[in-house]
């Protein structure tokens, strides 16, 4: 399981980075005021969407309906069923955007409150309704990508979202090289999404859109709507992350700037969320759905077990170092251009209080496919509704005392409130438990990251301090290097503890895979 997840995580780790790009130049053309607001409002509508769809989630219902018809009736009824999948989803999705694109004033009112009365829910609906366009893609985007991902070629999978920041990048180049009116650039780049989106689904299909989803049908019988009825669910309990965050910004929004300060410092908490949470959904599902079809309990417990550790192995100092670097971070990658020192230390506060939520949220990515696997969306959907539930009325408490670091505290308790319900259900419905190996490794785990936030905090108290009058340049480097030196020492204390055997680990990565484009 290692290789093919590190090939899942590379990708999404590419795409994170070039993501922090995108996101850095938006701060630096919009700033944090109405008009980010309203953009970044739109684009969590449809950046939802995009993850709910493209980053996994499908798998959850698709890749253990796809394996069974192919092991029990042969690749093509297997193709039959994808065809008819692409052909709904596809059709569903465009008759959503439309019926969204209606009633987008409505819609916007919902997630945003804080907008009505105001001009930014103007902006925000023109800004919505120019993203649209990228529903009808991401439905066949969606489909192509489960289909390979079940067949193990996750390399195309991985790196395919590239494509979607890449080209709002290049619109963003230009608009800082041309500089226009604020409001005219959001709905510039707003434009550009469905582009992106078209781009993706151009190379998932000029690579492999022959025979794995052939013929090409919309159909809406019983065992369709089964399937819809599995899969809704699953998507919309693995967006668990990104509907917490939104959640937050339906109370943020009555507060000037603060939906731009929490999402920007979410954007940072998404790179680990995204590395661990998308290859766990990507690589854990085909792997454990095959357990379970041949009830083989010793590979259910051994996947289970090993995949909760490697969550928590990168979870816990993903933390720690957030909550750590949170100031030089934010003040490096976005205070430029209109976005200030006051928007940069805002964010830096919500991020702190966002990333205590970080191990909830990638324990559940990593019990919740144990659900997947079982046909049961069910589970994780009613722990994501009651985290939400609880982050939302949190959020009404604590954002009226604290402001957006209340609100941001509450994002993180309803992502332990989903944990702690999915944990709870999961010993109820199939005895989950973590086998003795895994609970000594994850005590050491601990430890290792714990002296690793020690060292990060003796550097940023006495070295970064040297660099804080340099260059952009120089800063980098400097914040680069202290970040490298935790990596490195996380991972010697690892190997001294015994929890990373390096042979061990050798040998995982020259396992041979099918790992095709």
């Amino acid at each position: 399981m290692i290789r093919p997840l590190l090939t899942v995580s590379s990708g999404t780790l590419a795409s994170r980075l070039l993501g922090f790009v995108r996101d850095a130049m938006v701060a630096a053309l919009l700033g944090a005021g109405p008009v980010a607001d309203a953009f970044l409002v739109a684009f969590q509508l449809v950046n939802v969407i995009r993850r709910l769809l493209t980053e996994g989630a499908l798998n959850a219902a698709l890749v253990p309906a796809w394996l069974r018809l192919r092991d029990a009736e042969g690749p093509a009824a297997a193709a039959a069923f994808a065809g008819r999948v692409l052909g709904t989803v596809s059709a569903a999705l465009v008759v959503a955007a439309a019926l969204i694109a209606l009633a987008m004033p409505l819609v916007v009112g919902l997630v945003a409150p804080g907008f009505v009365g105001g001009p930014s829910l103007k902006l925000a609906v023109d800004d919505a309704r120019l993203m649209l366009p990228y529903l009808a893609f991401a439905g066949p985007v969606t489909v192509l990508m489960g289909i390979l991902n079940a067949q193990h070629r996750f390399a195309l999978t991985a790196f395919s979202p590239l494509l979607f920041n890449l080209a709002l990048i290049a619109v963003m180049v230009v608009l800082l090289l041309q500089p226009r009116d604020a409001a005219e650039a959001a709905l510039i780049m707003a434009a550009t999404v469905g582009i992106a989106g078209l781009l993706q689904l151009l190379m998932l299909a000029w690579r492999r859109g022959d025979a794995v989803a052939t013929p090409l049908r919309v159909s809406f019988d019983g065992e369709m709507r089964g399937f819809l009825g599995k899969a809704v669910p699953g998507m919309l309990a693995n967006s668990g992350p990104q509907l917490l965050i939104v959640g937050g910004a339906i109370i943020a929004s009555h507060s000037p700037a603060v939906v731009s300060w929490l999402y920007f410092a979410n954007r940072l908490i998404e790179l680990p969320l995204g590395i661990v949470g998308t290859a766990m959904g990507t690589v854990l599902v085909p792997e454990l759905s095959r357990a379970v079809q041949g009830d083989d309990k010793a590979a259910i417990a051994q996947a289970e077990s090993r995949a909760l550790e490697l969550a928590v192995g990168l979870a816990l100092p993903a933390m720690l170092g957030l909550i750590v670097l949170a100031e030089p971070i934010v003040r490096l990658l976005f205070q430029h251009g209109a976005f200030g020192a006051a928007d940069a230390a805002a964010t830096a506060q919500a991020l702190q209080f966002l990333a205590l939520g970080l191990p909830a949220h990638v324990a559940v990515k990593a019990i919740a496919p144990a659900f997947f696997a079982r046909d049961n969306t069910r589970a994780p959907l009613n722990a994501m509704l009651g985290g939400l539930a609880l982050a939302i009325v949190a959020a009404l408490a604590l954002g009226a005392l604290f402001g957006s670091s209340g609100i941001a505290a509450a994002v993180a308790l309803g992502a332990w409130g989903s944990a702690w319900l999915l944990i709870r259900q999961a010993a109820a419905s199939f005895g989950f438990a973590v086998d003795v190996l895994a609970r000594r490794r994850l005590v050491l785990i601990a430890a290792a990251a714990l002296g690793m936030a020690g060292l990060l905090w003796l550097k940023v108290a006495f070295a970064l301090p040297l660099v804080a009058g340099a260059s952009v340049v120089i800063q980098a480097l400097g914040l680069g290097l202290v970040i490298a030196g935790g990596v490195i020492v996380y991972g010697g204390l690892l190997m001294l503890l015994g929890v990373v055997n390096p042979s061990d680990l050798l040998r995982a990565l020259k396992r041979p895979d099918r790992l095709r484009d």
